[in-house]
């Protein structure tokens, strides 16, 4: 037994290493990553797009409000896996080995939470991960396996015991399930955790919401929300204009029925259109089903980012209540980007401006000025670095991202700070039918290449083409100017600067099949093009036109 003053002793150095504890905490900003599925910056009111004055999202509006908002943030991959990949591990989609649906990201390479636990962070991630291995490197995690359910989802806790749930006619493996909405439980989740979390450690919670993925199912409290709105429509729903090429549209737009899954009926293998009742679609002239169409779709998505928005409200008003907020970085994002109609395109995928561009918004008011914004291009392989260096914790060197802090606590670039973002989306013709591609993204031009080959789809190969967008002009890249003379030299040194991207990257050597190809029709001449018409008419009689493609059906 031990004496009294012996007791009062190991007392006190438990205290003391309590108060030690807090006093080391306190230093370190607690890290709140919010990550919504989909959600576009287009449905984002903070964006200042159509969709503002709706007012979607008030809360991630009061974020932006009291932090910064970044204009050109862009993903490598606009698809789930990839950008969650590319965000954990800092690195291009190529190099982490995570290109399409599912890809697996095994312990060691989860190097975010890796360094933070370094630097004496408690990690947890909550919601969905559809990554195909487990998030093993946090300390806490409750997520659901691949796309997960809308209503009454099942997770898999860490250190809980696998069990098999029924959900309709099939089974499915997870640890515990949860009654309600996925945006109502995640939140419910992320908010118990935080009160269950050791409080003397700064914490990084990686919150990630289900919607506003598809197919679209809100909580029943907004089936009436904008009801009898009518949603404004973007410029280029009906006309796609001269947004395109060979590549995406077809020789003398033979293709186009088929390439891009749509919201009306124009895409005649994947369309969105089944989202109204048969009856009353059979009803409708062309005309009424591309208005019927837009409408219900952005509807069914804006009731489920407002249910996320009223969902982060919880979070933060939780925040508010512990006097955690002002001591807690919250950044709010998507994965990618979203197609609301523009170019008459539904899901992501593409290069374009919509896919491609990701909402970023930072609030810490310790270091960030409220109410700013920055138009520095930055990318989602440099997440990572970011939040480590907030953290201060050490960026590994295998992370080819940099951390833009500096930027959000100066307003400023540095003098070498990145000046293109670099994109490679590469399922060819898979789920929602777009052809591969890579692009270069600066901030006044895009330039991309589709080189449409099959390398291990069962899809047709598509033509191949190039694509130049003058943003400065068109920033809505209704106008492709790749055979315009006045660019010749943009292109060439678009071209160039592209190149220099890839070998940087270490993304154009041998071992990367799609790289011949590329190689190929590098500088695209005329005899090019004539291949193009050629493999333009094969693929239109390779295409699928008697059936739907099951598979993809099942993938939104």
């Amino acid at each position: 037994m031990f004496s009294k003053s012996i007791k009062k002793l190991l007392s006190n150095i438990l205290l003391l290493g309590f108060y030690v504890g807090l006093a080391q905490s306190s230093k370190k900003p607690n890290i709140l990553f919010i990550m919504s599925d989909d959600h576009t910056s287009t449905a984002i009111g903070a964006y200042g797009g159509r969709l503002a004055k709706l007012n979607p999202t008030p809360t991630i509006d009061q974020l932006a409000n009291e932090g910064m908002l970044l204009e050109n943030t862009f993903c490598n991959n606009a698809i789930c896996s990839p950008s969650r990949a590319s965000i954990l591990t800092g690195q291009y989609s190529s190099t982490n080995g995570v290109t399409g649906l599912g890809g697996r990201l095994p312990k060691e390479k989860q190097y975010l939470p890796i360094e933070l636990k370094k630097a004496g962070y408690e990690t947890a991630v909550i919601g969905k991960w559809h990554l195909g291995t487990m998030p093993l490197a946090f300390d806490y995690y409750k997520v659901m396996r691949s796309q997960g359910h809308y209503f009454n989802p099942i997770f898999t806790e860490k250190g809980q015991t696998i069990k098999e749930y029924k959900v309709g006619k099939k089974t499915e493996k997870g640890t515990i399930q949860n009654i309600g909405h996925s945006s109502d439980v995640i939140a419910s989740s992320g908010i118990d955790w935080l009160q269950k979390r050791n409080a003397s450690k700064p914490f990084f919670l990686k919150l990630h919401f289900k919607a506003p993925h598809g197919p679209f199912s809100n909580a029943p409290r907004y089936d009436t929300y904008l009801e009898d709105v009518k949603i404004p429509e973007p410029d280029n729903y009906r006309d796609r204009k001269n947004n395109g090429s060979i590549a995406t549209r077809g020789y003398n737009d033979e293709l186009i029925n088929f390439i891009g899954t749509s919201v009306d009926g124009r895409n005649k293998l994947r369309n969105n259109t089944s989202l109204i009742d048969r009856k009353l679609r059979q009803s409708l002239s062309d005309k009424e089903l591309t208005t019927k169409a837009y409408q219900v779709y952005l509807k069914k998505y804006l009731r489920c980012v407002k249910g996320v928005d009223d969902n982060v409200k919880r979070v933060i008003d939780h925040l508010k209540s512990e006097g955690l907020y002002d001591n807690t970085i919250i950044i709010y994002t998507g994965d990618q980007g979203f197609y609301l109609g523009e170019h008459n395109f539904i899901d992501k995928r593409w290069g374009y401006e919509e896919g491609m561009r990701m909402p970023f918004i930072i609030r810490y008011p310790k270091t960030i000025k409220a109410g700013t914004r920055s138009d520095a291009i930055t990318e989602n392989v440099d997440f990572a670095p970011t939040i480590l260096d907030f953290a201060g914790a050490e960026i590994p060197n295998q992370m080819q991202g940099k951390s833009f802090k500096h930027i959000l606590e100066t307003g400023k670039e540095h003098k070498d700070w990145k000046q293109e973002a670099y994109y490679h989306y590469q399922l060819h013709m898979a789920h929602h039918l777009n052809p591969a591609h890579i692009g270069i993204r600066t901030k006044d031009y895009k330039l991309l290449l589709f080189y449409g080959a099959k390398i291990k789809s069962t899809m047709p190969t598509t033509p191949p083409s190039w694509e130049l967008y003058d943003l400065k002009k068109d920033p809505t890249e209704d106008n492709n100017v790749y055979s315009n003379p006045k660019y010749t030299k943009t292109i060439k040194d678009l071209k160039e600067k592209l190149k220099q991207l890839r070998k940087d990257y270490k993304l154009d050597g041998t071992d990367f099949a799609y790289n011949k190809v590329i190689n190929e029709y590098w500088d695209y001449s005329n005899d090019d093009y004539k291949k193009a018409i050629q493999i333009s008419s094969e693929a239109k009689k390779s295409i699928p036109l008697d059936r739907k493609i099951k598979k993809n059906k099942k993938k939104h």
